[in-house]
């Protein structure tokens, strides 16, 4: 029955694009593959695409709003076609013969230029009349924000620099000439033109002072910027006074804005002319303009921090920066400058363009309370499989998918999309295509799977129990142990105040007896985060305990397991080797690296444990660390010397992996060894090294992941991909004795370091003699 007519009743949770009409009184939303025109204030709800085996991406209005323009794979490519924005007639292709993926596009106010960048990083414009193509750039590092001027004859672009920064230029539509507007010295972003055509506004990071102003301290923290981005202004002719000078005597009235008047453009001195608005720096992201104000979006510091829209007036009596809306999730200015979308929480508004703060928000929501549609489940199977295996191949990282015949796979596995019964199927299918590519980091998953209305969670007490029936309940084996310097992470039932102990017996749970169920998870079924009720033993030492039990007991369990490593490593070496261990590779994990390298830097040898390791992209941090030196040292009064560089591990290191160890954690074993660090000790790791970022998604949420990044050495030759990191000793945990408790792999790496410890030893250098320098 999963194949029968579906609708999709919240399409705001699909949302990939939505976008205003140049005059601000519609929307067009492109979700789930369709696309939508919506009514600001009153009017027809419009579906203007009905093709259910076709996906649009990225619709926006023509200049004149009566048509949309927007990326259709009908032809088996995206290309560009238009389509009445009524939802009455026929589409116009507009594009033909397209091999890669495009994105956005932006049309020019007169309507006679579209321009759009693709998955080569090419930026492309296109006179729409005549549909001609003219490559714009070549930038194999990617395009971003772009921007018409009023007259529509020149676009303003960011593209990415040899050195990664990005740069603004210019493009004559009429000479088919670039000029550079920033340099390659600055980060330089967001382009957009005022009103008239004499300035172009832009964002660019140039405030740097560190929050940071040493590296000394107990973690050796490193120069952090915050507020970096201030907005400039640059004069686009010779003699043009800025709107924010203050007025002299030789101020002339301003013009008012023409955009019949065509834009003219002094080349020589551009950089010159650049100057700071008068707006204090700040984490700014998007900037636009009307004939009024300046817009912008202003994020906070930190990582959970909001995203405001922002408005500065234009003028020079010392305007200050008004919150125009608080907590948004994206905006957009129409093409006239007189209205902004903006997207707060999961609702869109459309709102006057006035640097004033918006009083009661909700007057402004566009009503999309009725907006539901139906999908031909088989044609959109049919839809989404051919997307996936053309997205694979736009962002794999070989142009020749490693000699694969596309259009033969294709052709192969699109036989079986009519079998498809489920979405969970088509997964297979997709993975099967993807597949003969023989890649890691191919993940398939997601999209509109069935899943079951009933999710109950079971609590842990964080304990491994037994059933015990001549004891009368549930015994207490093993407790789960966890750092106690931390005591949020431990177990329930390893609260001081609780006194339970390993061998106690559970024989009710909030009054009933465990043995009067199957299992005693069914009496903790929903009571993560609640207060239960247990009672320990039974008779005359019966005692009750009050207990809140954790949801995820998988990470307990893992926690139990690294805690005993380093206790073992401490135990075994007599407090000589510092352990540590990495789960994964991500933002929270160099929080981890921080918390458990430091207190052990000054050891005499260290376990770097990578075994497990999902990965992530944080290696060039940790190797950063290891690489350390000690070069000198200091030396006071009284205390004992300490080195430079801060936190520097002078001691021996090796690193320990498994089968497990993935992605970026193979990465930083293989940076580890190369680097001369020390050795690497375990079995040989997963072997995915070509990098990715999952942004290949489809329309229904799924993913068919691709691998975008190669990762070589300066030998030539790929690493790590479908061969893993071979350690230098190799040693395996057997699976009956890991079972039993056993961990050969950090035995050999103590036993390493004790004999590395023994034949050199490092201690710290003494201090030589004070010198002499009194005079004879």
């Amino acid at each position: 029955d999963q194949l029968r007519e579906r609708w999709v009743k919240d399409p705001m949770m699909s949302l990939s694009s939505a976008h205003l009409s140049n005059d601000g009184d519609r929307v067009v939303l492109t979700s789930r593959g369709r696309v939508f025109v919506a009514p600001v204030k009153g009017g027809r709800f419009v579906r203007a695409s009905t093709k259910d085996s076709v996906r649009f991406r990225d619709a926006i209005f023509s200049a004149d709003g009566k048509s949309l323009l927007a990326l259709s794979d009908e032809s088996g490519e995206f290309e560009w076609v238009r389509l009445p924005a009524n939802g009455v007639g026929n589409d116009e292709a507009l594009t033909k013969g397209g091999n890669i993926l495009r994105f956005r596009g932006y049309p020019s106010g007169d309507g006679k230029w579209l321009a759009w960048s693709d998955n080569n990083n090419d930026l492309w414009v296109m006179n729409l009349a005549t549909k001609e193509m003219r490559k714009v750039s070549e930038n194999r590092e990617g395009t971003g924000a772009v921007a018409w001027s009023p007259d529509s004859r020149w676009l303003a672009f960011e593209m990415s620099a040899a050195n990664s920064f990005q740069q603004i230029k210019i493009f004559s539509v009429e000479s088919g000439k670039n000029i550079a507007l920033t340099s390659d010295r600055t980060n330089s972003s967001s382009p957009t033109w005022d009103a008239k055509g004499e300035f172009i506004y832009f964002l660019s990071d140039r405030n740097l002072r560190t929050l940071v102003g040493a590296p000394w301290g107990n973690r050796r923290p490193e120069p952090y910027f915050d507020k970096e981005i201030e907005i400039y202004q640059v004069a686009l002719r010779t003699g043009l006074r800025s709107p924010f000078l203050p007025d002299d005597e030789l101020k002339k009235p301003a013009a008012k804005a023409d955009s019949s008047k065509l834009v003219q453009i002094d080349a020589a001195g551009l950089p010159e002319r650049i100057r700071r608005i008068p707006v204090p720096s700040g984490n700014y992201g998007w900037i636009s303009a009307n004939a009024d104000a300046l817009f912008y979006t202003s994020r906070g510091s930190g990582a959970d921090a909001k995203t405001d829209l922002m408005a500065l007036k234009i003028g020079n009596d010392k305007p200050d920066p008004v919150v125009v809306v608080d907590g948004i999730r994206g905006v957009e200015l129409s093409a006239n400058g007189k209205k902004l979308l903006v997207r707060k929480d999961n609702a869109l508004h459309v709102i006057d363009a006035k640097p004033a703060k918006v009083g009661n928000l909700a007057d402004s929501r566009v009503d999309l309370s009725g907006w539901s549609f139906s999908i031909d489940v088989r044609d959109d199977f049919r839809q989404l499989f051919v997307d996936a295996w053309r997205m694979e191949r736009d962002w794999f990282y070989d142009p020749n998918l490693h000699g694969v015949d596309y259009k033969g796979t294709l052709k192969k596995y699109g036989a079986l999309v009519p079998r498809i019964t489920t979405r969970a199927e088509l997964s297979d299918l997709i993975g099967w295509a993807v597949g003969e590519l023989s890649a890691l980091h191919t993940s398939v998953g997601g999209g509109d799977q069935r899943r079951g209305e009933d999710n109950v969670a079971v609590a842990s007490l964080g304990a491994r129990l037994f059933r015990d029936t001549a004891k009368g309940g549930y015994r207490i084996d093993y407790i789960y142990r966890a750092d106690p310097d931390y005591p949020t992470e431990r177990s329930p039932l390893a609260d001081p105040d609780l006194n339970v102990k390993v061998g106690d017996v559970i024989t009710a749970v909030n009054g009933t007896r465990t043995l009067d169920v199957t299992d005693i998870g069914e009496l903790l079924r929903h009571q993560v985060g609640k207060q239960v009720l247990l009672k320990l033993g039974d008779g005359a030492t019966a005692r009750d305990v009050i207990v809140t039990p954790i949801g995820n007991e998988a990470n307990l369990r893992y926690t139990d397991w690294e805690y005993t490593r380093r206790v073992a490593a401490e135990e075994k070496s007599d407090g000589k080797i510092g352990y540590v261990h990495l789960r994964a590779m991500g933002n929270g994990d160099i929080d981890q690296f921080y918390r458990q390298f430091t207190p052990v830097f000054n050891k005499q040898g260290l376990i770097l444990d990578m075994r497990q390791n999902r990965g992530g992209n944080i290696d060039s941090w940790v190797l950063e660390m290891l690489s350390r030196k000690a070069w000198m040292y200091w030396k006071s009064r009284v205390g004992e010397p300490y080195w430079n560089m801060q936190g520097a591990f002078r001691g021996h290191m090796v690193m320990l992996v498994d089968q497990e160890t993935a992605s970026d954690g193979e990465a930083v074993a293989d940076g580890f060894r190369r680097l001369g660090l020390g050795v690497v000790i375990g079995a040989r790791t997963w072997g995915g090294e070509i990098w990715l970022s999952g942004t290949n998604v489809l329309s229904d949420g799924g993913v068919a992941r691709a691998p975008m990044n190669g990762v070589y050495g300066p030998e030539g030759k790929w690493l790590i991909e479908q061969e893993g990191v071979i350690p230098d000793i190799v040693v395996e945990n057997l699976p009956h004795a890991t079972f039993n408790g056993q961990d050969a792999q950090l035995d050999a790496a103590i036993e390493y370091l004790q004999k590395k410890i023994k034949e050199d030893p490092r201690p710290v250098p003494a201090p030589p003699p004070y010198p002499k320098k009194a005079k004879p």
